[in-house]
């Protein structure tokens, strides 16, 4: 996780919303702890939305299916 970590940090500085999407992503699938997973995946969602990013939609449902998102 350490290196996730990093690349993380490095992406944030970079200000690679791309990269962001795909890592904080990777974290969700990755975390033991579901609510860690949420926050991972929560932030994986909103660069989504800034960027128009073709998994938006794919990471809300996964939201709503974790109870952390309201259905519309």
């Amino acid at each position: 996780m350490r290196d996730l970590n990093d690349r993380l940090l490095a992406a944030h500085k970079a200000c690679d919303h791309a990269a962001l999407v795909a890592l904080y992503t990777d974290a969700a699938a990755h975390s033991d702890d579901p609510d860690a997973a949420g926050f991972y995946l929560t932030h994986a969602y909103i660069f989504a939305l800034e960027t128009g990013h073709r998994d938006a939609a794919h990471l809300r449902a996964q939201l709503v299916a974790q109870g952390r998102e309201t259905p519309l």
